[in-house]
């Protein structure tokens, strides 16, 4: 027989394309030439002149990149001073900043865990959630969505050393963790809360401190945060937030940490650009908020399913993979980008498309939007 060690590569991708989940690049040009409702530039800052001059004034002074780990030569004042920042504006006493928030999410969970202990994890987590309870070498128990009892049950159960870890707002539909109740049921438990605020830095709670902050929860002893520089803030990298003493051990212990290169200079500049412009235009917060709720309510009025949205982003369902991958092209060739959420993305199966609501939308693009939804929607031009 031939040596073809890869030939199983080609069934897997003719499955794929049967069941309408191929996925492809799309580079796009240095001017967008869609409207841009597909990215996580919820502030619409990663263009903003104060964000970008931050980033070449950092690769100036810094270089293209940090050198080496951040325990070796890969930490600048630059991203000391982001952390010290980060953690201020969210609350927290400390924060680390890592390559992107995926890596954030591994070394926080690899690192708060192991052996013995129990990690409880919402069914509708993030892949790095996922991915981090794997590699974690914890048991884990997989609860369903948002509901605290069960997170109650599966602690009281175990009877150790025990972490309970969410979304603070989950990334297919845009819905909020109950993360008071959460909160409440880890106390009552003895274990500690992670949250992913992705969704919430810059979005949520006061001038956009985040979820936690939102309910009164930011800084807590038994609560750890975790976050992306990549969707609010407009740049790249992810970080830790919580008390000092579980930052030190991430420094001392996450692998992700210790053994990936430190966060490039110009993208810690561009974050901390962002931070510090958020704070002089804190309504964009609340323009985000305001601009998934129209987004939702002219959708549904105009007969379309979609979820709630409790931050940026708004989700409206498919009828099938197919005509999540047909409705969102239908968009695009109207000049209209969106997100399609199909399998395996969807922990639940239902394709959707997925809105991204941004602070510096205008009237007139809202309203291009939502035509253009509408008018492509399979039961309008199937």
């Amino acid at each position: 027989m031939p040596y073809a060690p890869f030939a199983w590569i080609d069934d897997e991708a003719r499955r794929r394309e049967e069941a309408g989940l191929v996925r492809t690049l799309r580079p796009r040009t240095a001017e967008p030439a869609l409207l841009d409702l597909a990215s996580n530039d919820y502030l619409g800052l990663s263009r903003h002149p104060a964000v970008t001059e931050a980033a070449a004034e950092a690769a100036r002074t810094w270089g293209g990149g940090a050198t080496g780990s951040r325990l070796v030569t890969g930490s600048t004042a630059l991203h000391a001073e982001l952390e010290r920042e980060l953690a201020d504006f969210c609350g927290f006493e400390a924060a680390l900043v890592l390559s992107s928030g995926y890596a954030a999410n591994l070394a926080a969970l690899t690192a708060l865990s192991g052996h013995g202990s129990l990690i409880v994890s919402d069914a509708r987590n993030h892949a790095s959630i996922v991915d981090g309870c794997r590699l974690s070498r914890a048991e884990t128990e997989v609860v369903p969505h948002a509901d605290p009892e069960a997170v109650r049950k599966a602690i009281h159960a175990h009877g150790g050393r025990a972490l309970a870890v969410t979304d603070s707002v989950f990334s297919v539909d845009g819905d909020a963790a109950p993360l008071t109740r959460l909160a409440d049921v880890c106390r009552e438990g003895g274990a500690a809360l992670l949250v992913d605020d992705a969704h919430g830095l810059g979005v949520l709670g006061e001038g956009g401190r985040g979820a936690l902050a939102a309910v009164g929860l930011a800084g807590d002893d038994g609560i750890v945060a975790t976050l992306t520089l990549s969707k609010s803030l407009g740049s790249q990298g992810g970080a830790v937030l919580g008390p000092a003493r579980v930052i030190d051990h991430l420094v001392n212990t996450a692998r992700t940490f210790i053994f990936d290169t430190g966060l490039a200079p110009a993208a810690v500049g561009a974050a901390l650009g962002a931070l510090r412009h958020l704070g002089r235009e804190p309504e964009r917060a609340g323009r985000a908020r305001a601009v998934a709720l129209e987004l939702y309510e002219r959708l549904t009025a105009a007969g379309l399913t979609a979820v709630r949205p409790d931050a940026a982003v708004v989700s409206v369902r498919a009828p099938s993979a197919g005509m999540a991958v047909r409705w969102a092209a239908d968009c695009r060739t109207a000049g209209l980008a969106v997100g399609c959420f199909r399998p395996p993305s969807v922990p639940d199966g239902v394709s959707r498309l997925r809105l991204t609501a941004r602070a510096d939308l205008t009237r007139e693009q809202i309203e291009t939007a939502v035509a253009t939804v509408v008018g492509a929607a399979p039961s309008r031009s199937s």
